[in-house]
Formats: structure tokens, sequence, C-alpha cells
């Protein structure tokens, strides 16, 4: 089944796989380099940083928290106000950026807990390690990989996190797998992400650019839910968030991408072991 599900992904985007994650990587290098993040027009971004992750659901306690450098505007949601994380969890972000979401999980997990971030951008990489010592976060580093291949050892996360990111891979089926794989028994996901509510023009879905800017590479419900039902995972839990249209419409003057797209909390469990899948 998994095999299929590969495939279904691969031909509705139409898009080469190389070709994907190139424009992905420029993108997002370019955003790392400038003196204010993201920019007009980039999508996945507003006006500032500070107006998007109020927007998204963040506080004014949680952006304050957080040095100067890491908010680069760039998330769909808060994928922290769904993860319940605790105290000593070990969490993996996927597509971590310059480490916003990364330095809140810390703050939740305390000192006796890690968190990983990892990013196939090498200068994401190196704004987030410099933001790790803005910080002084002693327990949060930051790993250059592809999240299809997460330089993580087997059952070694209680929660991934992810941010408006596995939307831009070209293989997400090999991104579930990859995060049932890295997570511990009874761990599970919490991510914000797009999700794909009307069939979007042919156009967007094939040009680069709109992929790399988290609106052509989205899935449906139903297929995030069977790629996350076919990794293994249970309890998986898609919710639209309705309100997500307005900043979204603000992601591409030219066209009006509430139609096509909204934000989604993503959730899913690992089964226990013994626990029937």
């Amino acid at each position: 089944m998994s095999e299929n599900t590969d495939t279904t992904d691969e031909e509705h985007r139409n898009l080469d796989a190389a070709e994907q994650r190139r424009a992905v990587r420029n993108r997002y290098a370019r955003i790392a380099t400038e003196t204010d993040g993201c920019a007009d027009g980039d999508g996945c971004c507003d006006e500032s940083a500070t107006q998007s992750s109020e927007q998204l659901g963040y506080d004014d306690d949680e952006v304050n928290s957080v040095a100067d450098g890491a908010d680069l505007g760039l998330g769909c949601g808060n994928p922290n106000a769904i993860a319940s994380l605790e105290t000593g969890d070990t969490v993996l972000d996927l597509g971590s950026g310059a480490g916003f979401d990364c330095f809140l999980a810390a703050r939740e997990v305390g000192e006796s807990g890690r968190v990983i971030g990892v990013d196939m951008t090498p200068e994401m990489v190196e704004k987030a390690r410099e933001n790790v010592v803005k910080n002084d976060a002693t327990n949060v580093e930051f790993r250059l990989g592809e999240i299809e291949h997460l330089p993580v050892s087997d059952e070694t996360v209680d929660v991934i996190i992810s941010n408006c990111v596995i939307n831009l891979s070209p293989n997400k089926p090999q991104v579930f797998r990859e995060a049932f794989r890295a997570l511990r028994p009874d761990g599970r996901v919490a991510v914000s992400d797009v999700v794909m509510t009307a069939p979007i023009p042919d156009a967007v879905r094939t040009d680069p650019e709109s992929v790399a800017a988290c609106v052509g590479g989205s899935s449906t419900i139903d297929e995030l839910r069977a790629m996350l039902t076919e990794a293994g995972f249970v309890d998986v839990e898609i919710t639209p968030k309705e309100d997500s249209e307005e900043f979204i419409r603000e992601w591409d003057d030219s066209l009006d991408l509430g139609e096509y797209i909204v934000s989604a909390a993503i959730t899913g469990r690992k089964p226990r072991q013994g626990e029937s899948e």
C-alpha cells in the first residue's frame, strides 16, 4: 500500500523530485541570508514575523521569549500548541528553519529534555546554530539532513513537530515512515501544515516556486490520513483551521489561495509495544 501512495504523490504533483528539492533549498537559503527573514510574496510569510506569529497562534510571551533572528514568519500554525510536551521529552523538529519552534519546545521540556532540529538547507542550519548561542539554549541542537532520511537513531524521540514543511517534500509517505521509525513506542507527531481543500490549478502544482512556497505540494486530508495510517500511526486526527484562510490569502496576491488550501493541525501516535496497530 505504501508503494502505491508514493506513486500517487509523485503523479499528482508531476514535478521532478530533484527540481523540487533544488527550488526549496534555494528559496530557504535566500530567506536565511536576508536580514529580515522572509520577504513579501515569499508565501508561508506575512508582512512581519511578529504579525505572522500572532496570526498563527503564538502568544506574546512565546514570541518575546526567543531572541531576534529565530522567528522568520515561515509557518502556518503553532505545532507546540498541539504537542502537549512534557518535562524530559526528546523533541524532533522536521524542517526546523532558524529554530523558533525548537526554542519554544526547549522551554517546555526543560533542562532534562532535548530538542533536535533537522533542516536540509545549510544556510538555515548555520543560522539556527547561531541562534542557539543567542538564546543560550543548551538543550537544543541542529543537524543538516533531509526529513525523508532523518539523521537520528531508531526509537529515540518522544514527540515530532513540524511547521509547514512536510508539504515541501517530494516523498511525503517516506517522511511519515521515517517519523514512525524515529519515535519511541507511544510517541506522537504534532504537525501544522497546509492541506488541499480544492484541486489546485496544474500550472501552480507544477511550478517549482509555488511548491517551494508551501502551495503546489499540498495534499488532501484523505491523502495525508492514508500516509500516516500506512506508516503505522494510530489515533490520526487532521483538523483544518478555517480562520487560516485570511493569512493564507496574503501569501500570493495573484491567486486566491484560500480557495485551495487551509492550515491544519495533524496528529498521530505510534502504538505502544503490544498494542495492535
